[in-house]
Order: structure tokens, then C-alpha cells, then sequence
């Protein structure tokens, strides 16, 4: 009986170990926490913190006072950049973001607006956004300035160059390795796809750790972490509409078919689940 005790105390001590190792890290960063407490962010966007938990993926990635930021493709809604371009100017670091390649004659009017708005909205607040910087970054505009940064965060961008050439991946992982510092590191967020899922032209929006890790090892960097912070058990990646139909898309037709939304959709099963599964990877370049 009391052998049997002590087991089960040591099996509930290695539990909690285990728990304890794989919870969310802490931080004393009073400047990120103020970021990300920012009144400058919206409802919106800090409803999504729940799913994307800003303050724990920083923290692993390693974000540090007074860094050089790269954000690749913020996107419209820009959910990140409202965290680290504040918290740039605080620290005393820099802020850069890529943007739409105004060197291609063939970029396209959406892409112009989208920069335009990018702009409109970052550009003039240095009060809180402090100096942003926008590079040219496509189709034309490939490089980026090397050994320059600190951190380079790319999140939910891989399946969409996976759609492109079949270099774009590598050829990427490769230009963000050039630009970082030695020591740098390259924080991933992606859509995570089940284990063993074929990676190629993921319409979807997912893609597989195990792929994600391949080529930015064969770029050179050195996986340096793994966290389950952003993970979600309920997403069986299996949508019918890809990605998109969870939230905040909660979309009815398929992505860029142009349809207009399906009122009639059942959208409280997609509710239910939540936000992605999503792999949380930092890379540093050796």
C-alpha cells in the first residue's frame, strides 16, 4: 500500500513537472505587457489574444528590449504590428514591416490600397508607433537588407508561398537567414496540419511542423524551441472551407472565389472550436 502510495505521489510530482514545463512562460517585461494592454488596440483584436496569446509567443520567441523587429506581411488588420511597433519605440528598438513590391509594374491595385492603408494608419502616429519602416518586399524587390535584424516574425504567411514557385519557400527561409543578425531569431506562427499531411500547395492554410522546420533548417537556422501555447486539440483541420472558416473569417465560400457569404451557413460549430491549431517555432540563426 504504501509502495503504491509513493508511486502515485511520484507519478502526480512528474505530472506536474511536465505541466509546469509546458506552461505558458512568464514575464517581467513591463513594456510588452503595457503593449499589449495598449487602449491603441481594439476589442477586436484583444478578443483574439485568448487564441493567439501574445504576451506568452513573445516571450518564447525571446523578444527583447531595444531589438531590430522585422514583421513579414502584416496584413490588413495588422494585429501584431499594433504590439510591436510600440513596443520598439519604448525599448528604444526599431520597427520595420514589409510591404507591397511598389518596384513591380504588375502589382495590383488591392495590393496598393492595402499599402496605402498600412501607411495611412502607422505612418503618421510617431508619438506611438514610433519611426516605422516599410521595405519594398515581392515579386521584384526579393532581397532584404542583410544582418540587420534582431527578430523577424513571420505568422500564417507559409502556405501562401507554398502556393507560388516552387523556390519560394527555401528561397525565403533563405532571405530571412541573410538579413537576420548572427544570434538572431525568426519567430513562426503558421496553421498547423495533422502529422503526415502531403505540404504541397496547402489550399487549405495549413501546413505540417515537420515541413516548416525542414526548410528553415536547410537555410541554415537551428530550431531552438517548440511550444504548444497557440495550440488548439479541437481544430481537426478538416474545414470545408479551409482555414477561413474558422474565426475571425467564419467564411461560407470558398477563399478568393469572389461568392458572396452563405447567410443559411451553420457558423456555431465553427464558433465552438475557435481559432487554428497552430504550431509556435523559434529559429536562430548560428
Amino acid at each position: 500500500m504504501k509502495r503504491a502510495f509513493t508511486k502515485a505521489l511520484l507519478f502526480g510530482i512528474v505530472a506536474l513537472q511536465g505541466a509546469v514545463a509546458s506552461a505558458a512562460p512568464a514575464t517581467d517585461d513591463k513594456a510588452l505587457l503595457a503593449a499589449v494592454q495598449g487602449e491603441w488596440r481594439t476589442d477586436e483584436a484583444k478578443a483574439r489574444d485568448r487564441y493567439r496569446h501574445p504576451v506568452e509567443s513573445l516571450t518564447f520567441w525571446g523578444l527583447k528590449p531595444g531589438m531590430t523587429i522585422l514583421e513579414i506581411q502584416p496584413g490588413s488588420q495588422s494585429w501584431w504590428t499594433d504590439i510591436l511597433a510600440p513596443y520598439a519605440k519604448t525599448t528604444g528598438g526599431a520597427f520595420y514591416a514589409t510591404g507591397a513590391d511598389l518596384e513591380n509594374p504588375k502589382l495590383s491595385e488591392g495590393a496598393r490600397k492595402a499599402r496605402s492603408s498600412f501607411e495611412a494608419r502607422y505612418l503618421t502616429k510617431p508619438e506611438l508607433y514610433g519611426d516605422v519602416r516599410i521595405l519594398n518586399w515581392g515579386d521584384v524587390s526579393k532581397s532584404l537588407p542583410a544582418d540587420t535584424f534582431d527578430f523577424i516574425l513571420t505568422a500564417r504567411s507559409i502556405h501562401g508561398w507554398m502556393q507560388d514557385e516552387p523556390d519560394t519557400v527555401h528561397d525565403t527561409f533563405v532571405e530571412f537567414h541573410k538579413a537576420l543578425k548572427k544570434g538572431g531569431i525568426l519567430a513562426v506562427e503558421q496553421h498547423r496540419a495533422k502529422p503526415g499531411t502531403n505540404a504541397e500547395k496547402p489550399a487549405s492554410g495549413y501546413v505540417t511542423e515537420a515541413y516548416v522546420v525542414e526548410q528553415a533548417q536547410k537555410a541554415g537556422f537551428m530550431l531552438a524551441g517548440k511550444s504548444e501555447i497557440n495550440a488548439n486539440p479541437k481544430d481537426t483541420t478538416d474545414h470545408p472551407f479551409g482555414v477561413w472558416t474558422l474565426p475571425p473569417n467564419l467564411r461560407s465560400t470558398p477563399y478568393g472565389s469572389g461568392k458572396d457569404e452563405d447567410p443559411a451557413f451553420d457558423k456555431s460549430k465553427y464558433l465552438a472550436i475557435g481559432e487554428s491549431d497552430r504550431m509556435t517555432l523559434k529559429f536562430v540563426k548560428k
